[in-house]
């Protein structure tokens, strides 16, 4: 079991990430990008949906610039990173693939991460285009503080293009271990996300916001966490994402599940340890044996840029977005250009602007 990890380990660790991930980033607004790799927990491993789970590298050229990455002209190749596979991210932004494909003229090669942090460090270094990351995490990336990687380091190239959708924290236990309240968590093992991700930085935050010290801490993806759960080598494990979040669903199809509420005191306890927390439900029956309403937090999930990919590129790939909605099939409650600047944590990318009339 290893050793319990405490804030300066977590803050120590997320440095190690991210500014590896950052490495190169002098923060002048000009410098672009994100991951280039990524697979769950950032394991190297690219994704499309095209070829799921082998190894593809594209070669620089196929990456947009300013002078190359603006519309017409023909087909232009832009890199959109994602998340976990077994997370919203993923099939979301394959669906924003689709429908950008269909009524422009860029291809979009969707790669699975390690999510928000790990996107944040591949926008910075050129290596992406677009990326999915939580508002919280934008900011902290955008303001040069929150996470020790971001720290004094900001990230002045990445912007914002619009939020999508509020990403619930949820915590999942197996029936049979006990686990039904936040303090059940103290002497527990639990994996809090991938390292370095912003799943592993709301977990801690909450964590540290309800008292809960003593625990063991994994780092795996959501998919590798319901594994850890079936096989009882971890006791909970936090997932941020919009509900129904698929590895949830599947480990709910084979096993009795809980999900932890964070309610009362320690739900306020943790608005007012992050502003960016908002109050937030998980319905009962979106998990198989869940009846009942649990109630939560959530922060919101975004899409990201960077300065220098051209202003007709990012109008174009928002407009065929937001314009088609109706082409989508995931959290299609929330996805709306209406709401898509609520919660909007940096400042929007001049094409994003164009496309909001901002």
């Amino acid at each position: 079991m290893p050793e319990r990890p405490t804030r300066r380990t977590f803050v120590r660790t997320a440095s190690i990430a991210g500014i590896a991930a950052l490495a190169g980033c002098g923060g002048d607004g000009g410098e672009g990008g994100e991951e280039t790799t990524g697979g769950d927990g950032g394991d190297g491993t690219p994704t499309d949906t095209a070829m799921e789970g082998e190894t593809e590298t594209m070669a620089d050229e196929e990456t947009p610039t300013d002078e190359d990455g603006g519309g017409g002209g023909g087909e232009q190749r832009l890199s959109w990173h994602a998340g976990g596979q077994g997370g919203t991210y993923y099939p979301l932004s394959n669906e924003f693939k689709t429908v950008v494909e269909d009524n422009t003229d860029y291809t979009l090669n969707v790669q699975s991460t390690g999510a928000s942090v790990e996107n944040v460090g591949n926008l910075a270094s050129g290596d992406a285009d677009f990326a999915l990351i939580q508002n919280d995490v934008a900011y902290f990336a955008k303001n040069g503080t929150g996470i020790e990687a971001f720290q004094d380091n900001a990230v002045e190239s990445l912007m914002g293009v619009g939020t999508l959708y509020p990403e619930t924290i949820t915590i999942v236990s197996i029936a049979d271990t006990g686990i039904e309240t936040l303090s059940d968590l103290e002497g527990a093992t639990i994996n809090t996300g991938d390292l370095g991700s912003g799943t592993q930085v709301n977990a801690l935050q909450i964590l540290e916001a309800v008292g809960i010290e003593d625990f063991s801490e994994q780092n795996a993806s959501f998919s590798q966490a319901a594994d850890q759960l079936r096989n009882g080598d971890i006791d909970a494990a936090f997932v941020v994402g919009g509900w129904p979040v698929g590895a949830i669903e599947d480990l709910a199809n084979t096993n009795d599940i809980t999900i932890v509420p964070i309610d009362g005191e320690d739900r306020e306890a943790v608005k007012e340890a992050a502003s960016w927390f908002a109050d937030d439900q998980i319905p009962g029956g979106t998990y198989s044996g869940v009846e009942d309403d649990v109630p939560t937090v959530a922060v919101q999930a975004m899409i990201a840029t960077r300065a220098d990919l051209s202003a007709e590129t990012v109008e174009e790939v928002t407009a065929a977005i937001f314009d088609n909605t109706d082409q989508l099939s995931i959290k299609t409650d929330f996805i709306s250009g209406d709401s898509a600047q609520d919660g909007m944590s940096i400042e929007l990318h001049e094409g994003a602007a164009a496309y909001f009339g901002e």
